[in-house]
């Protein structure tokens, strides 16, 4: 598997408030002030209010536990539970001898084409063979913007006449795939709004047609939210996740945000497992998400 480090992307969220998180640790010793600096560090990072209080209450209990009393003990253990609390389990189905299947759903802005060109091009290092379904039928141009990327990666892209029925394109892209004896099948959705009924018993018709090609194919329903958009991004996946049953996030544009704490929000609050960071604007700018790597990036000194 291809390795790539966060470190590029976290960049504007280390210089400043983790930059900050760590100098609280360098004092002599643990006193009071320090507790309260934490919380208003971790909460203007975007770990959010609720994620901030349970993390430093496991933190506070270790330390009351173990008898800490030196603040680098303390910054180990902060470390710690970030990454237990980053660490959420994966639901996904296991791998089946057809195609994996990737619907990738999220709200229009957050950079969700470009996110699966990425996905692709990351597919490709590792040596599987994709396929990419234009499952966005409602705009000419997302199935134009797909083919362009198709093109530039060397990947077929299955795609019928804008306002078709989407899941009659993913229907065909999973047969194509599956006579193929390719790898994945990585599927456009549109840009719904989380708001609208409708779309979203759209996407659920796709979801059943998939299960209707084949129940038995390995599925990730990867849910794409912009990093720049903080804790509103919070409630896009609540409503993707009852709709379609989301397995995983892709946290786009993590470079364009100074509070990249919000992976901690997402990961306690809902309960999701954060699967890839887009890094950059480069279609090789995607990292498979590794919880204790990302927390080490953010706390590793320059």
């Amino acid at each position: 598997m291809v390795m790539n480090k966060p470190d590029k992307g976290l960049k504007a969220t280390k210089d400043t408030w983790f930059r900050r998180i760590s100098g609280l640790f360098q004092r002599r010793q643990l006193d009071p002030a320090l507790w309260d600096e934490l919380e208003e560090l971790l909460i203007g990072a975007d770990v959010g209010v609720d994620t901030t209080v349970r993390l430093l209450e496991a933190v506070r209990s270790r330390v009351k536990a173990d008898g800490m009393t030196d603040p680098g003990q303390v910054r180990g253990a902060l470390q710690e539970e970030m990454v237990r609390v980053l660490e959420v389990p994966r639901t996904t189905r296991a791998e089946t001898p057809g195609p994996r299947v990737v619907l990738v759903v999220g709200v229009n802005g957050t950079g969700k084409t470009t996110s699966i060109a990425k996905l692709a091009c990351l597919l490709k290092r590792e040596g599987k063979s994709v396929l990419l379904a234009a499952g966005d039928t409602f705009r000419a141009a997302a199935i134009d913007q797909l083919q362009v990327w198709g093109k530039r990666l060397g990947v077929e892209v299955i795609a019928h006449q804008p306002g078709g029925d989407p899941a009659a394109v993913v229907f065909d892209a999973i047969l194509a795939a599956r006579s193929r004896g390719l790898s994945a099948v990585i599927v456009d959705t549109a840009g719904r709004l989380h708001t609208k009924v409708n779309l979203m018993e759209e996407l659920k018709k796709v979801r059943r047609v998939i299960d209707k090609a084949d129940s038995t194919l390995a599925l990730d329903v990867l849910l794409v939210l912009d990093a720049t958009t903080g804790q509103n991004a919070l409630a896009q996946a609540r409503h993707f996740a009852e709709a379609v049953e989301v397995t995983g996030v892709l946290l786009a544009k993590v470079d364009g945000t100074a509070k990249g704490g919000m992976v901690l929000a997402i990961a306690d609050k809902l309960g999701l497992p954060i699967r890839f960071l887009g890094t950059g604007e480069g279609v090789d700018d995607l990292v498979v998400f590794r919880a204790k790597e990302f927390v080490d990036s953010l706390f590793a000194a320059d």
